[in-house]
């Protein structure tokens, strides 16, 4: 789900948060695809938050997984950067955004520790 949640987002461009992938809009339309990717994305964001944060970490670490990059690495950049702050879609509610961003921050404390990114780590 996370892996889905990634690419959705990806699919969005930051700048006007319209939703563009060439495929769907030649079969489709511009309106038409862009609708249907918004509405998948905010479906995705709204499963993922129903998920509990047991589910959650086991997704997230599924998606970690699959990563060629040095987890640890991946880590201290989201930790750093926060990226995981444009998975959100535009329309979703403040709470629904103060609910992912809880529980992520949690998710990265759990995962800093059991990749034993300690805060030296994130001052170099």
């Amino acid at each position: 789900m996370f892996g889905r949640l990634v690419y959705l987002s990806s699919l969005r461009d930051n700048n006007t948060g319209r939703y563009e992938h060439h495929g769907l809009t030649l079969v489709f339309g511009n309106e038409d695809s862009e609708r249907a990717l918004e509405k998948s994305h905010l479906q995705a964001f709204g499963e993922w938050l129903g998920f509990n944060l047991e589910q959650q970490k086991a997704d997230l670490e599924l998606y970690l997984s699959a990563l060629m990059d040095n987890k640890r690495v991946i880590l201290e950049t989201w930790i750093r950067l926060a990226p995981y702050r444009n998975l959100i879609p535009t329309q979703s509610r403040e709470i629904e955004r103060s609910l992912f961003y809880a529980d992520f921050e949690t998710l990265l404390k759990l995962l800093k520790n059991e990749y034993g990114v300690s805060a030296a780590d994130l001052d170099a």
